[in-house]
């Protein structure tokens, strides 16, 4: 019988898969590498997974890097995966596997966001954010207790905010891969991307490790800032993979108070700062909430 929902995330690195039920509870998961040459071999990965579970789902949902019409299921800009550019991947489950199926697509910020909305730390929270630091920082923006996606659906694109009055390249700054890298490289730690090694250097408080760390964390508490005074926020939650680690929400939370009050902002109303409950697995919860969303009788 068909009553599950399948959830696809599509990173820059690994594909995660899950099948969740619709009060939210994750049944099974797994993930495979991203194929990276080219939208052929990444749509055959993505058949393959959808017909290993098409007997016992109701719908597919996606969430993808880049920009995404919902409404359609289009991908207009592919991001991290620049060959998803102009992929419609309501109309191709559709053409290849089973019209039938009910298809979603989010954004992968926005689909943490709503995952937070639904069963996470946004849960009941009006107006807030979900912030990802990742590759660049994702994110997604709660306004009245709805996902907004702006006009031309890149809201919540927190790499766009630049820094040093914008002389550096866009998402460069706010990277926890790039802050990752840095780290492990001063220290020789053979593998640039072990954040667990990292991660031991920084909360040791080693002198060049928590000193570019207190710097990463500076850097998104004046992003928070920036959008704090747009649209006043009640609650910010922290994900990624790196949000894990207690020492980060604590840091951004310790640097946007004294951030606030270096720039003489003292009647501003602080925000919560916390912890995304979901952590990695964000997006799959995300996009199958974003699924029975667009199909409101499923919820």
């Amino acid at each position: 019988m068909r009553k599950n929902y399948l959830s696809i995330d599509v990173g820059g690195t690994d594909i995660k898969y899950g099948i969740l039920d619709r009060a939210g509870n994750l049944i099974t998961h797994d993930k495979l590498g991203t194929p990276q040459d080219g939208v052929g071999p990444f749509l055959e990965t993505i058949d393959q997974i959808i017909r290993r579970y098409v007997d016992q789902i109701r719908g597919v949902a996606f969430s993808i890097p880049g920009t995404v019409i919902p409404a359609t299921g289009e991908v207009k800009v592919g991001g991290a995966l620049p060959y998803l550019d102009g992929l419609n991947l309501v109309e191709h489950v559709h053409q290849e596997i089973d019209d039938q199926l009910i298809v979603a697509v989010e954004n992968d910020g926005k689909a943490a966001a709503l995952a937070e909305l639904w069963l996470g730390n946004l849960h009941n929270i009006k107006n807030g954010a979900a912030i990802v630091l990742g590759t660049g920082v994702g994110g997604g923006i709660i306004i009245g207790g709805h996902l907004y996606r702006g006009m031309h659906y890149q809201a919540g694109e927190l790499s766009f905010i630049p820094f040093k009055n914008g002389k550096d390249k866009y998402g460069v700054e706010g990277s926890a891969v790039r802050m990752i890298n840095k780290i492990a490289k001063h220290y020789n730690i053979s593998n640039i991307n072990d954040g667990p090694a990292v991660f031991g250097q920084i909360n040791r408080r080693d002198h060049y490790a928590y000193k570019v760390f207190k710097k990463y964390c500076w850097r998104i508490a004046n992003m928070i800032l920036s959008i704090q005074a747009v649209v006043d926020l009640d609650r910010y939650v922290i994900g990624g993979g790196i949000s894990a680690q207690p020492i980060v929400g604590d840091t951004i939370r310790t640097e946007y108070e004294k951030l606030v009050e270096q720039v003489d902002l003292a009647g501003i109303r602080r925000p919560t700062i916390m912890k995304a409950y979901f952590e990695n697995d964000a997006n799959l919860y995300g996009g199958v909430y974003n699924l029975l969303l667009e199909v409101n009788n499923e919820i």
